[in-house]
């Protein structure tokens, strides 16, 4: 038992420093890094920023995959949810993004509801759906109230109202 809390352990260690180097802007290290976590015990944490680290580079198809991959382990972590529902946004497929930001809300295990509000806001306006953007927009403030594209985005709705 002593060698698998040890696998875990150096496996989330990794992940760590992959996430730094992807905070950092070093992709290609995080990938690496990632990939290594993933070989010693697999995450739905590692397989979703390894994912992210993907979509970095337009590499969008992979990094959906790799985020179902992460729900498979995890089916109540919300950021895979959510971020294949941005990768569904940025290959033009908004409607095929809604079914998963709605499942990012509803995920028990997420610290940040306001993406998966902000990005349905993103599918309305571009959808001409003003009034429904606006009120996502709003549900992502509530959640963050400093939230600056948020806050942005509802300004610039109300002033495509007015």
């Amino acid at each position: 038992m002593q060698q698998l809390e040890r696998t875990r352990f150096l496996a989330w260690e990794l992940y760590r420093e992959a996430h730094t180097a992807q905070k950092e802007g070093s992709a290609e290290k995080a990938i690496e890094l990632y990939r290594k976590s993933l070989r010693m015990h697999p995450t739905a944490e590692a397989y979703t920023f390894l994912g992210w680290s993907y979509s970095y580079q337009g590499k969008f198809d992979p990094a959906i995959e790799l985020c179902q991959l992460a729900i498979q382990i995890d089916p109540d972590y919300g950021n895979p949810y959510n971020d294949i529902g941005a990768y569904m946004i940025e290959l033009g497929c908004l409607d095929d993004a809604v079914p998963w930001l709605e499942k990012a809300l509803s995920a028990r295990r997420y610290d940040s509801y306001c993406f998966p509000w902000m990005n349905l806001g993103r599918i309305w306006e571009r959808k001409g759906q003003w009034l429904r953007a606006l009120k996502c927009y709003k549900e992502a403030l509530s959640c963050d109230p400093n939230f600056t594209v948020a806050i942005r985005a509802v300004g610039r709705i109300r002033g495509r109202l007015n």
